[in-house]
């Protein structure tokens, strides 16, 4: 498989990931219809960044340590999994009362650092976006290459896809705020957005590493 190859063969699989419905994309609908475009953005970016991260971790090795140590892999998930069920149970005992509400104080509200913050910290704390990548993106590294040049080259492929992904949900879901920022609307989208994230909490929590 040459590099050019091995590059198509990964944004193709990358895209597919990336557009198959989980938690980034929850997040993202939510905090664009009822927090707005810019504080999408930025959670969006808080995501991106998340994976920028894992990417420098898979290439210069230390990302490995999920999948040999079940120790790093158990605090990770527990971590990620309590942060989860915070975010959730907040949003499912507290939903917004008013579509405007702005109460920073409140669970998965604030402003745009907030947003960046809350992106960031879902998707490191999520053990398996860093197993994804330790296990999948040495898969596309062609023989004969450097290897760390060539697995942040992946992972850059596969963060444009995601903020490109971003920006599509945050176009179609502006077309419609007008009706979801609707009081009744916005507290059931809360409490649906908070149930996910405890179903996604709660699975995380039960896995096997």
């Amino acid at each position: 498989m040459t590099p050019t190859v091995a590059l198509l063969a990964f944004a193709l699989a990358g895209a597919i990931i990336t557009i198959t419905p989980g938690l980034d994309t929850v997040l993202m609908l939510r905090t664009v219809v009822l927090e707005g475009p810019r504080r999408a953005a930025a959670a969006g970016l808080g995501i991106c960044c998340g994976l920028v991260l894992w990417g420098l971790i898979v290439a210069f090795g230390p990302g490995a340590l999920l999948t040999v140590s079940t120790l790093a892999y158990t605090v990770l998930q527990w971590t990620g999994a309590a942060y989860l069920l915070w975010l959730g149970l907040g949003l499912l005992l507290n939903p917004r009362q008013d579509a405007l509400q702005t109460d920073a104080s409140q669970t998965l509200r604030g402003g745009g650092g907030h947003c960046f913050v809350r992106g960031l910290l879902t998707n490191l704390l999520n053990p398996k976006v860093g197993v994804f990548y330790v296990t999948f993106l040495p898969q596309f590294v062609p023989v004969g290459v450097e290897v760390k040049p060539f697995v942040i080259a992946l992972a850059a492929i596969h963060i444009l896809e995601g903020a490109l992904w971003f920006a599509l949900l945050i176009a179609a879901a502006r077309s419609m705020s007008c009706w979801l920022r609707n009081p009744a609307v916005a507290r059931l989208l809360d409490r649906l957005t908070g149930a996910v994230l405890v179903g996604f909490g709660l699975r995380l929590a039960v896995e096997q590493p």
